[in-house]
């Protein structure tokens, strides 16, 4: 199973969301990360969070808090099966800017963008930032609508 991290910038009441500009999940909003990769010098997950949020929007993580573990299966699609690591962060170094891969924007925790994301991030994102630690999982069908999810507070 693919091992990915998602990584959620917080400051204040704010969450730094970026806007997919290619490959998987095109054209929605979404937290940083990717796919832990030896070849690019991960020993571990977290250092697959550190790489893959520099590589995005261009910023060096201090400080990252383990928030739960997210399991997505896509039946109609297993090569997209991942078991994702969320993390928070609250301190890191730079400015968040756009690559070629990401556009990165502030937005206030009342005003998500829900119905520009993922269709899980309804379900999960409002218990993580309300302090709780989560692990879920979460089966999508054609389309890329929930088939069916538990989520547990841990």
């Amino acid at each position: 199973m693919r091992q990915a991290t998602l990584c959620l910038l917080l400051r204040g009441n704010e969450i730094l969301f970026a806007l997919k500009k290619r490959g998987f999940g095109e054209g929605r909003w979404n937290g940083v990360g990717g796919k832990f990769d030896k070849e690019k010098g991960d020993k571990n997950i977290l250092d697959a969070a550190i790489r893959e949020t520099k590589e995005e929007i261009g910023v060096q993580i201090k400080n990252a808090e383990n928030a739960g573990m997210m399991r997505f299966r896509f039946p109609h699609r297993p090569e997209w099966d991942q078991d994702v690591h969320l993390f928070l962060v609250k301190s890191w170094e730079g400015e968040p800017k756009e690559t070629e891969e990401m556009s990165p924007k502030w937005f206030n925790f009342c005003d998500i963008p829900y119905d520009k994301m993922w269709d899980d991030d309804k379900h999960w994102l409002p218990l993580v930032l309300s302090g709780r630690k989560i692990k879920a999982d979460f089966t999508f069908r054609e389309g890329d609508k929930i088939d069916k999810f538990n989520i547990k507070i841990i």
